[in-house]
């Protein structure tokens, strides 16, 4: 389980939801606090949730450059190969640690 605290919210999450809820109702009890379901974004992150995983994304800071005051910057050239192709068959798949 992790307990994510910043300012004044708070993510819980867990693999199990039915074991997050004692945690919760000790968090209610003692603080007063709302519920507000699937978390969908938190700090500027957006946050994909489905039955295969978790997908974390910010491609809304990204989008907005007066946020990370990159108005004022010039592009440069990337040094990486445009028109590389990769292929799943060049190594081996990552691990998943849900079946561990």
């Amino acid at each position: 389980m992790h307990l994510i605290v910043y300012v004044d919210d708070i993510v819980i999450t867990r693999n199990d939801a039915t074991k997050s809820s004692r945690p919760k109702r000790h968090i209610c009890n003692h603080f007063q606090t709302k519920n507000l379901g699937c978390l969908k974004y938190f700090l500027g992150i957006e946050v994909a949730q489905s039955n295969e995983g978790i997908v974390i994304c910010q491609r809304k800071n990204a989008l907005d450059p007066t946020k990370n005051n990159v108005i004022n910057c010039r592009p440069i050239d990337s040094p990486m190969n445009l028109n590389q192709k990769f292929m799943s068959e060049q190594s081996e798949p990552f691990l998943d640690f849900r079946k561990i």
